[in-house]
């Protein structure tokens, strides 16, 4: 539990956690390879330790000091069968990317989760895999983990994806490393793009035209070294916060800006917020800036179409960015919020509304009407750490105290989020 006062204003320097898309993809990838790679800046929350729990199941050595991570690779067919369920904590991105992994080895698994992802849409990776020729079922028939998987050889497909989403694309690809031909996923609209671009670094043929992108099955796979960026998601919370807490002035270090997640840092230039980029670098493919933010006067803005994938992690703050601009702000096109690790437009108008804003949810996204005072309340997240931390930054701006009730879910993503939340706080 937190309890949370209304500050007189941010100032300071910060150094966000790892990517944490990044951090899962590196111990996966490197898992796979010959030859060991290193990662620096690991994101050290509970969903990539999951990840790491996963492949060292698997007979893979994996050495952690701190945010420094050594993987020794297996090898592309070097995985060995785990002796137990394997536990994916609360993790979505562990679950259906290392699905794909599994469905083409020679062996049989189950995965499963805690009670909540236990409760989350699997039929969406189910589906491509089948057509591949995967032997992947719902243990309890309701789409959702645990998830058995019979490991086989599988058939190159070419799949259209209903859904904008990097963990179903990713899923696809990453089976289409053992699969006897090309595999292609066509997505509506571009997801992240940080399988290709890794793939690519561990020496895979990935080709991206449009919205399509296309594996080669390898040989093998070649470790190498990871650099991972800032998260942008993780930053998000202290541009949002730097934007509304009156006299603030941050600076976020070394944030991962891939045009792919980059969809917030467009919303700010929307509503007229003083957010600006320096030291702007582009190394391995994923590109790095150093992100400037000053408390400013914001302008309600719509918010939809391709723009949508790129920020859908962010949205719940996002809407709160929108309770402090002058109009409305609408966001659609965003469903797929629906099925994350809550119900996150419910979850957000509910509480937005619990401290005092204009909030309305709709089937795909929210209305916001802004400029209404925020007072204290008392949140539960539902243990969704980007709720957790969306209401850390509105109680810094409500009248009152604040308290998050399942404040400690935020080590999922951020174990340090409130330790630099209060270094930044002026009272």
């Amino acid at each position: 539990m937190k309890r949370l006062t209304k500050a007189a204003g941010l100032q300071g320097t910060l150094q966000v956690p790892g990517d944490k898309s990044i951090s899962h993809r590196a111990v996966m990838f490197g898992s796979l390879a010959k030859g060991t790679t290193h990662i620096s800046n690991f994101l050290s929350g509970a969903d990539c330790l999951a990840t790491i729990g996963c492949f060292q199941a698997m007979g893979v050595e994996i050495v952690q000091d701190g945010n420094n991570v050594t993987v020794y690779g297996n090898g592309l067919h070097g995985l060995k069968k785990p002796e137990h369920t394997l536990d994916v904590g609360n993790s979505g991105t562990t679950t259906r990317l290392i699905s794909g992994i599994l469905s083409g080895q020679d062996f049989d698994v189950v995965l499963s989760g805690d009670e909540s992802l236990n409760q989350r849409p699997m039929n969406r990776i189910m589906k491509p895999l089948q057509m591949m020729g995967a032997e992947i079922e719902s243990v309890n028939e309701d789409g959702c983990a645990p998830l058995a998987i019979h490991g086989r050889k599988l058939k190159a497909v070419h799949y259209k994806s209903p859904v904008a989403s990097a963990q179903v694309k990713s899923c696809a690809l990453l089976a289409g490393l053992y699969a006897d031909g090309k595999t292609s996923v066509t997505e509506p609209v571009l997801s992240r793009n940080h399988t290709e671009l890794m793939l690519r670094s561990f020496g895979v043929e990935v080709e991206s035209e449009g919205t399509t992108a296309t594996i080669t099955p390898p040989e093998e796979m070649t470790a190498t070294d990871i650099v991972v960026p800032g998260d942008i998601s993780s930053a998000t919370f202290f541009i949002v916060a730097g934007l509304i807490t009156p006299n603030s002035y941050i600076t976020l270090k070394n944030v991962g800006i891939n045009p792919t997640r980059d969809g917030v840092l467009r919303v700010c230039r929307q509503m007229n917020a003083d957010v600006t980029l320096t030291n702007v670098k582009d190394e391995g493919g994923e590109p790095t800036a150093d992100i400037v933010v000053k408390t400013s006067k914001l302008k309600g803005c719509v918010i939809e179409g391709e723009v949508i994938p790129t920020l859908i992690d962010e949205l719940p703050v996002i809407a709160l960015l929108a309770a402090f601009a002058e109009g409305e702000t609408v966001i659609r096109d965003a469903q797929e919020l629906r099925v994350k690790e809550s119900d996150r437009i419910q979850l957000t108008v509910d509480n937005l509304t619990k401290m005092g804003a204009d909030a309305t949810g709709t089937e795909d996204g929210m209305i916001i009407h802004g400029g209404r005072p925020l007072h204290g309340a008392s949140i539960h997240c539902k243990y969704d750490h980007r709720i957790a931390m969306t209401f850390s930054i509105a109680g810094i701006n409500a009248e009152g105290e604040t308290i998050i009730e399942d404040s400690e879910c935020v080590d999922v993503s951020y174990p340090t989020f409130y330790e630099e939340l209060h270094t930044l706080t002026k009272r």
